[in-house]
């Protein structure tokens, strides 16, 4: 196994095309078939990678977005039971202060997920995020090289 296939993921695009040559398939058909499922299978997640992305969302983006819900309630207690002057803009920027943690912790929860089917990775992963982000910036580098 060569080095560049040790580092990239199933699902990863390829940094390289390479032209194979072209030989007379026995079938049309079942040529393209197998192509498709190929190409299907290399590009799709693994259920596993997939299953902790959703935990990770869930923790990175599910607790901030419960907040900016639950600085709704805790306003309009403050306001009906008159417990303090609380003026509407601190509701608005507290609120999207949180939806907005929520959107972060959305990209952030995707970033720092092990993309490696048998390793999981750290609980903060922190060094799952800049790996990740360095895939995904060279990805966008090398499509940009191929559109341009």
């Amino acid at each position: 196994m060569s080095p560049e296939q040790r580092n990239s993921l199933p699902f990863e695009p390829n940094q390289k095309k390479k032209k194979l040559a072209k030989k007379a398939p026995p079938s049309l058909e079942n040529s393209q078939k197998q192509t498709a499922k190929s190409k299907a299978s290399l590009s799709a997640i693994p259920e596993v990678v997939s299953n902790r992305m959703v935990k990770r969302m869930a923790l990175f983006c599910g607790i901030p977005t419960a907040l900016g819900m639950l600085s709704f309630v805790v306003s309009y207690l403050i306001v009906i039971n008159d417990w303090f002057d609380l003026p509407s803009v601190a509701v608005v920027l507290v609120s999207m202060g949180f939806f907005g943690l929520g959107v972060v912790g959305l990209t952030y929860g995707i970033l720092s997920t092990s993309w490696d089917e048998g390793r999981v990775g750290t609980w903060w992963g922190m060094n799952e995020f800049t790996t990740n982000l360095g895939r995904m910036t060279s990805a966008w580098r090398s499509a940009k090289e191929n559109q341009g």
